[in-house]
Parts: structure tokens; sequence; C-alpha cells
């Protein structure tokens, strides 16, 4: 066993233990084409603790039942489990209430939800809905669909060379049209932190309501989401260190209340006759069907292992690997880094001067390195920088300076190959 498992986990000291943090992670112990893997993906999920792994096995060996149905033991512990993974993350999150913590299956899916049950039935023809250029897939195409269902209109506000938003550009597009102000809190392709609490203000000093996209943003620090006031705020597990095909929707509970669910079935009902039906209360009024119950209790395991850890340890030393990283890749003849605003998290998105990112990425991986090449789910954000695609290497709590340097190893090769 590595020595460094040994050792407790440290609790939001100021000594981040990566290496005991990296003890955690089985996955990361392998070698991928004779190399040690070096993960650098992130931002399209991130590994899994050992905790959330058993978690999870923990579950469907030893408490594999139905939730909120059942009078049997094994019914009763699975449903403690996941209302305690609810409690788990309203304290992450800040939440005034654990009704304001609806379980999802991502981000994508919360943001549909914000768009269909909410948005839908209030919009109409002069209703505006605000978002950035930066905006991943998931934050455009739910509020496209509710435009053209309603008649409202879709408006982007710019952003400024360095990936930052014009936050001149974006104080003149909300007005009193506006219904609705949706952004990310960290764009997955450029890294941005956006002005989130500002952004809020400004939504709410129009009428309008703030949707906040966290899904690149809560694995990295700490999210208050009674500070920022947002009224809808979205997170993927599987971006904080959980499994996948989870997510969580929070809401204002006034604003959950006003929103008519728009999935029916089991659960979701408190009474049902051929003629009407009426609905759960809180949370469970969204909640729709037999829930990813051994994805929501892995979430709350990792949820409890980042809170352990402390978020401001982990945003301190993702900042100090960052930091590293963005120099070294500054130091590359023919590397160009695309988002280079001054509030980052931990997103490197470059372009290696006559090589194809889908190259980048085959050669990075011939030599153990996990990076992403695409338009990361950001087409808009790609013309805007007039680039088919762009390489990606984003952080997680587990990288390190070391993984930064094998990155660099494996961009060198790549010139080396295409330079002949």
């Amino acid at each position: 066993m590595n020595a460094a498992a040994d050792r407790p986990l440290q609790r939001g000291s100021n000594l981040f233990d990566v290496e005991r943090v990296r003890a955690e992670f089985p996955i990361l112990g392998q070698e991928v084409n004779g190399h040690p893997l070096v993960y650098l993906d992130n931002g399209a999920t991130s590994q899994k603790p050992r905790r959330v792994i058993d978690a999870i096995r923990g579950y469907y060996e030893s408490d594999n039942a139905n939730v909120h149905r059942g009078l049997h033991a094994l019914s009763e512990r699975a449903t403690n489990a996941c209302e305690g993974a609810r409690d788990t993350v309203r304290a992450f999150l800040n939440a005034a209430d654990r009704r304001e913590i609806v379980f999802v299956r991502g981000a994508t899916e919360g943001l549909n939800l914000v768009a269909q049950s909410w948005a839908r039935p209030r919009l109409g023809p002069g209703d505006e809905i605000v978002i950035t250029t930066m905006e991943h897939h998931s934050n455009i195409v739910p509020w496209q669909l509710v435009c053209r269902q309603t008649g409202a209109r879709l408006r982007v506000a710019p952003i400024h060379d360095s990936g930052a938003l014009d936050m001149e550009a974006f104080a003149k597009l909300v007005n009193e049209r506006t219904r609705i102000v949706a952004a990310a809190h960290v764009s997955n392709a450029l890294g941005t932190i956006n002005p989130v609490k500002e952004i809020v203000e400004a939504a709410h000093a129009a009428g309008a309501i703030a949707v906040l996209d966290g899904a690149q943003a809560a694995p990295h620090d700490t999210i208050d989401v009674r500070a920022l006031d947002c009224d809808f705020y979205v997170l993927s597990s599987h971006k904080c260190y959980g499994p996948t095909g989870t997510g969580v929707l929070y809401g204002q509970a006034t604003r959950l209340e006003e929103a008519e669910p728009y999935q029916g079935g089991g659960d979701m009902i408190r009474t049902v006759s051929f003629e009407e039906s009426t609905w759960n209360d809180l949370p469970y009024k969204f909640e729709a069907g037999t829930p990813n119950i051994a994805g929501m209790i892995g979430l709350g395991a990792a949820v409890e292992f980042m809170t352990e850890l402390g978020m401001d340890a982990i945003a301190a030393h993702e900042r100090d690997v960052l930091e590293y990283a963005t120099g070294a890749l500054d130091a590359l003849d023919g590397v160009r880094i695309v988002g280079t605003a001054r509030e980052k998290a931990g997103i490197l998105s470059f372009v290696v001067e006559g090589v194809h990112p889908h190259d980048v990425g085959t050669i990075a991986d011939q030599h153990g390195v996990a990076i992403r090449a695409g338009h990361h789910c950001a087409m808009p954000l790609m013309r805007r920088y007039g680039v088919p695609a762009l390489s990606r290497a984003s952080l997680g709590l587990y990288n390190t300076r070391a993984d930064i340097d094998a990155l660099v190893g494996s961009l060198h090769k790549v010139k080396e190959i295409f330079d002949r």
C-alpha cells in the first residue's frame, strides 16, 4: 500500500498534501501506453476517490432498494442515505433549505428543467433571455428551444479577446424586457471566472431572474448560493469527483414553488385521478420516478471528500498549478493560450500552430497524457476566436506541477513530429 494512504486527509489545511490526495484515486496508479497516467481532462469528467467507489458498491451490496416507498429495512437505509446526500449538498452550497436541492441527471437537465418548468409558462413575444458568448451548449440550446416555443428573443453578451465578459456591453443588454439572465460561473473552454455576483445583481435590478451554470465552478472553489442570491444554480456530480448521471439543481424555494413539473410519474405526485393530479412537496415535485439512488449516494460521498479537504485549500492548490502551467505553455514557441482573463479557474485551452488539436491530443495520449481536443461544446465560442477546435488541459485537485511537465514534454514531441 502507498504509505501516503495511511496518513489522514488534510482538513482544510494550508498544507495541501497532494500525494496523500492522489493515493485516494485508484485510477491514477495505472500506466497508459507505457507511461504513468497524467489525467488533465477534468473539465470533461473527474476521477473518483475510493470513498465514492465504496459508497456506490456498498449501496448495491447491502442496501439496494427503492427509496421513499418501502417500509422494510433496506428501503429505509437507502432513503436515509439519499436524503443524507441532499443535506450534504445543501450545506456545500449553503442553501437555506433542503427543499431547494433537486436531484437531476446533471447540470444539463437542471438547465432544461428551469427552461421548461419556470421559463416556458412565463415568456412570450417581446421577452428576452440574456446569455454570454462563452456558454456551453447546455446553457444555449435550452433557451433557444424556449424562445422557439414562446416567441421570446435570445440575446448574447460579447466577450473581450482575453475571454473576460464585456460587462459594459452586458449591462446594455439587460433591460426592462429581460426576463432571464443565464451565465456560466466558470467557462468550460476558457476557464474565465465570471463576476457572477454582479451578473445576478444586474438581472435582479431589471426584474429578471438569474440562472448560473456552476458545472465548472463547483469542484474548484467555495460556492455560496445565498451570498450570490441567484435564483437557480446547477452542478454536475461527475465533475465533482462523483458518479455520472447525477447532478443538482438549486432553486430558491419561491422559484421552485412557482414552477410546474415538466416530467410526470411516480413520487412527484400527491394525488392522481383520471381527472387531475396534484404535486408532491419540494423537492420531490421535480424528481419523477426512481432516481439514480447510487449516484445520489456517490455524490454525497464526493462532496464530503471535497469538504474535508477544504475548498479554500483545493482552490489554492489548483491556482498554484495553473500559474505554473500558464508559464510553462507561454514559454513554448508556437503555442498560444486562448483565454487569458485575469480571473481564471484551472482550465488551459491552447493552439499549437500548424497542428490540429486532434493530432495534439493523440500524440499526448501516446505519452500517457490525457487532454481534450475539440469544440468543447462551445461552437459559438470557437467561431468567436476563429478556430475549429482547441486543445484543453483542465485541472483537478490531484494534479501537480509534474503533470504539467509531462504535458509540456508531450507538446515538445508534437512539435518535433510536425516540424520535420
